[in-house]
């Protein structure tokens, strides 16, 4: 018997969030979305509960709005709206009806911005990436403390920068945490189990992105020891999140995965690693975090250089070798 139309489209739109979930890691499987969503009930159920909804938000919206089919199916409408969402009940507090009424707005006005910022970048042909998502929740963190029924944490965030300080030699038991944690603070989450459940539905969703995101975890742990980061920071994953996200991003997502692209996305990964910190300081005094802020920077300086490298091709484009040879150049053009 055939289906009901309705549930046809309610599974429909249940794998549009799916994906959209995944997206954040730039993958496109439901699967690892329904991965992710467990990682999520892992940290705590309000969280896998706010990013289901917020993804849904978000992607409701995009089709409302007439978004491009295409976009809205691979759940490309719904990963901003996901991070809006789980960063508003990070950093809000779950618990509160103002937090779920400002997520809930948030994910609304990040379609928006996912569109702006589309129309924007497109000229240049580059990726939207987590800037419609830095954008809304920077604004948040930082106007947050000057409303009564909306800040519900103490004083406000709004802090001077200060040099670093504790202890700098790295335990085994901070390497190996740090490895998870730096892809669980993705999303947010500090804990070393959620990273590891995260890393499961990248590699049961692609292989070769989930040996990306090991190496980006190695080299933001590398960089921010060899550095002198201090070891809780780097144990947590808050020093090198945006470096899995800029490895993934350069060396297989938009690049075409071999040895340049490689090491590109290593040298990227370890600049983000940098940035991470300089963000730190240059949002500090306004209260504000720095969310993703590395990554998006990062990735869009170095794909904007990529066509000042010829050994660099993009994401689908045939090597040299592979390329079909075009006619010989007539002697009297040679010059």
């Amino acid at each position: 018997m055939q289906q009901p139309i309705p549930d046809r489209r309610c599974y429909a739109f249940l794998l549009r969030v799916l994906r959209g979930q995944a997206q954040v890691d730039f993958l496109s499987s439901a699967l690892a979305g329904l991965i992710f969503t467990v990682a999520l009930f892992a940290a705590g159920w309000q969280y896998g509960i706010y990013g289901l909804c917020g993804t849904a938000l978000g992607t409701a919206t995009a089709q409302a709005l007439g978004v491009a089919r295409d976009r809205v199916t691979a759940g490309l409408e719904g990963f901003n709206s996901c991070l809006v969402a789980v960063g508003f009940a990070a950093f809000l507090g779950a618990d509160h009806l103002s937090t779920a009424l400002l997520a809930a707005g948030g994910c609304v006005v990040v379609t928006v911005l996912t569109g702006a910022v589309g129309t924007l970048l497109r000229p240049w042909n580059l990726p939207t990436l987590t800037l419609p998502y830095c954008l809304t929740a920077s604004a948040m963190t930082i106007a947050a403390p000057g409303f009564v029924r909306v800040w519900h944490q103490g004083p406000g965030l709004a802090t001077l920068a200060s040099p670093a300080s504790g202890r700098t030699a790295l335990t085994w038991s901070d390497l190996w945490h740090a490895f998870f944690s730096n892809i669980a603070q993705i999303f947010f989450m500090p804990q070393w189990y959620v990273g590891a459940l995260f890393l499961v539905g990248i590699f049961v969703a692609d292989r070769r992105l989930g040996a990306l995101a090991c190496l980006g975890s190695a080299v933001g742990i590398a960089a921010g020891w060899l550095l002198g980061a201090p070891a809780g920071q780097i144990a947590d994953g808050g020093t090198g999140y945006n470096a899995v996200l800029v490895t993934m991003a350069l060396g297989g997502v938009f690049l075409a995965t071999d040895r340049w692209s490689l090491a590109y996305a290593v040298t990227g990964a370890t600049a983000a690693t940098i940035l991470t910190s300089a963000t730190a300081a240059l949002f500090a005094p306004s209260g504000g975090h720095t969310f993703t802020w590395p990554f998006v920077l990062t990735t869009l300086a170095f794909l904007v250089a990529v066509p000042a490298f010829p050994r660099l091709r993009k994401a689908g484009e045939p090597a040299a070798s592979e390329a079909p040879a075009g006619p010989a150049t007539p002697p009297a053009a040679a010059a």
